[in-house]
């Protein structure tokens, strides 16, 4: 029988893979004013912007004697700069070059009294371009970004009843603008050995064991997908029996996948993710000997 239609918008790559190169570039430059004017948190927690009720935001970030953010607006489809002083200074979102994006930040921050100052590159990206040399990323669909958006405030949720159930230490439901994926990550307690020739960013991100969750909508010709890895991978790992059904082990990721457009075509979509959060945790954490007694919430 045909699936029944749900709220949760459909992302194929095909129809907004500009829109997301466009809005990845753009994400990073706002995350790297984030980046430079926070403090550093245990793995990298101070970087990530966070999903709201209109967009994504860097939340406050202080500035000598204000604070401001920079938020996304994927409803009026502006980016909005706001003061704790009450100055503010808007972007439309609209077709425009990574380069204009950037001068063009760099401008209304100006014109606010703020100076920050970035390394211009972004990263994360086999082949990076200087955001001031970057004329070729320059779209911008609204109603794409609105449903990429939308995805975001149907997935956050889920993540976070997720996160509820356990005690342990536990990442914020965050997204990272570098990977450009939605993310929740729980920590078994115990410090990791270092990985095989890791750089400074991946030693403090994977300083400690993880088991990590998250949503990555698409790009470079692979469809939008949930994720779940465990670091280190515990023997056995990718073996393990998850569900849903759909769900696999892809050997070249390291990591479980779950296609994006399986949980939307599901009568809940909800409770299918939640079966493949859970079922992804419980491999790792039984196999990687965590101390589950201890680390999740039992109800009474």
């Amino acid at each position: 029988m045909p699936q029944q239609p749900t709220s949760w918008p459909a992302l194929p790559a095909s129809e907004w893979a500009d829109t997301m190169a466009t809005l990845h570039m753009w994400t990073q430059i706002v995350g790297k004013i984030r980046l430079a004017q926070t403090p550093l948190v245990n793995h990298w927690w101070n970087v990530p912007l966070y999903v709201t009720a209109r967009g994504l935001t860097t939340s406050a970030m202080p500035y000598e004697e204000r604070s401001f953010q920079i938020d996304f607006d994927f409803l009026a489809h502006e980016l909005v700069i706001s003061c704790s002083d009450g100055a503010e200074r808007r972007l439309a979102l609209q077709p425009r070059s990574v380069a204009a994006f950037y001068r063009e930040v760099m401008e209304l921050l100006s014109q606010l009294g703020i100076t920050v100052k970035i390394w211009p590159v972004p990263v994360e990206l086999e082949h990076p371009i200087p955001f001031l040399e970057d004329e070729q990323h320059a779209s911008y669909a609204p109603e794409a970004a609105q449903r990429f958006w939308r995805s975001l405030t149907l997935i956050a949720p889920v993540l976070e009843s997720f996160r509820a159930q356990f005690m342990g230490k536990c990442s914020p439901v965050h997204f990272f603008w570098g990977s450009f994926d939605l993310a929740v990550t729980r920590f078994s307690g115990r410090s990791a050995p270092p990985r095989e020739g890791a750089d400074s960013i991946t030693l403090e991100a994977y300083s400690h064991e993880v088991i990590s969750h998250g949503f990555w909508p698409g790009g470079n010709g692979q469809e939008a997908a949930f994720y779940a890895y465990s670091a280190p991978a515990p023997a056995g790992f990718a073996e393990a029996p998850v569900q849903p059904a759909e769900a696999y082990y892809s050997p070249e990721l390291g990591e479980f996948l779950l296609p994006y457009a399986a949980v939307r075509q599901a009568p809940d979509p909800a409770a299918y993710l939640r079966q493949f959060l859970q079922s992804t945790y419980d491999a790792g954490a039984t196999l990687g000997h965590w101390n589950r007694a201890e680390l999740e919430r039992h109800s009474a």
